[in-house]
């Protein structure tokens, strides 16, 4: 795994290891677009086109399609067909979206005194990691290589 403190800030417009209140819907929005520019290039490409969403915590409907009990457990999720299923057939369709879940992650945050870039940046290299059909062992690579 990479050295956190070789890591850029990904928190424009925030203070560098953000220690303030909790950031509001804007400020994660912000850290996770750019998250997602800091991506190897060879990607980038193929995520022009993933819509990035800043909800407070996960509806009843979706907890319970996934089997989770307590919305502080789900800090992300990608919703989309992976690269990996898709055909030359398949057209039209709602885009891809990463959601991010802005309480449970402050709750993370609180709980693990990590950088809130930092965990804003795995969960989204964890979300962008189900897009490409990932491993999670190919997105801890993917984590090495942002």
């Amino acid at each position: 795994m990479s050295d956190k403190t070789d890591l850029p800030d990904l928190s424009p417009g925030l203070p560098t290891g953000w220690t303030g209140g909790a950031p509001d819907a804007d400020a994660l929005f912000a850290m996770a677009e750019t998250a997602l520019a800091n991506m190897p290039d060879v990607f980038k490409p193929h995520l022009r086109n993933v819509v990035i969403a800043i909800e407070e915590v996960a509806d009843d409907r979706t907890l319970a399609s996934l089997d989770i009990e307590h919305p502080y457990d789900l800090t992300g999720l990608y919703e989309g067909l992976p690269l990996t299923e898709r055909s030359i057939d398949q057209s039209g369709g709602m885009p891809d979206r990463v959601t991010l879940y802005r309480v449970p992650i402050l709750v993370e945050w609180i709980e693990g005194g990590e950088r809130l870039d930092w965990l804003v940046r795995h969960v989204m290299i964890h979300e962008i990691g189900h897009h490409f059909g990932f491993s999670d062992d190919d997105m801890h690579a993917l984590e090495d290589m942002a």
